[in-house]
């Protein structure tokens, strides 16, 4: 079995900028969260897909050609001999303009949790303490409703939990709930 603590080995080794450790980290905490709920037995699997979604991030021009982020990622994890089609799948899931669509609980779930922990840091950073704690759950529903607020946070990402059972309200509820665990870790 894979563990957290090589992933994040592999993380650090291909991700080098704090800001996209600290998104990894919460993307991480939310990806568990889920799994709690909906398949408890796979929450080291489901972390580790959070933890690493965007290894690719500062190692590939994704930026100018959208289909190689996430095949990146899996090129990457093959050469360090780390995880397998489960993992691979659902990081390329997180990206739909890679060709690859989700198909089960926990590529819905990454591809809904990556804009979520997104979206929640920028509201956190518009309040006067920047602190996540600060957070409502009402103000992510609010907020979510506001086309131009959190441009770049993919509201229909989001809703892809939808698929896994989950509602928005509930969604953000836990996702909010476990970054909140991290608040210190990810300077929110």
């Amino acid at each position: 079995m894979e563990t957290r603590e090589r992933a994040f080995e592999i993380l650090k080794k291909y991700v080098k900028e704090d800001f996209y450790i600290k998104h990894s980290l919460a993307v991480e905490v939310i990806m568990r969260a889920l799994a709690k709920k909906l398949e408890p037995e796979h929450i080291e699997e489901w972390g580790i897909a959070g933890l690493l979604h965007d290894l690719d991030e500062e190692s590939c021009p994704w930026q100018e050609d959208m289909k190689v982020h996430g095949p990146k990622s899996k090129e990457i994890l093959i050469e360090e001999g780390f995880g397998d089609d489960t993992l691979y799948n659902a990081i390329m899931a997180h990206n739909p303009k890679c060709g690859y669509r989700a198909k089960s609980n926990i590529e819905y779930a990454l591809l809904a949790a990556d804009p979520m922990s997104g979206f929640i840091s920028a509201i956190a950073r518009g309040y006067p303490d920047k602190k996540v704690n600060s957070v409502k759950v009402s103000s992510i529903l609010k907020r979510f409703k506001e086309a131009r607020f959190a441009r770049g946070a993919n509201r229909q990402y989001m809703l892809a939990i939808e698929k896994c059972g989950i509602d928005l309200e509930e969604f953000a509820t836990i996702a909010l709930s476990a970054m909140c665990e991290i608040a210190d870790e990810i300077d929110l």
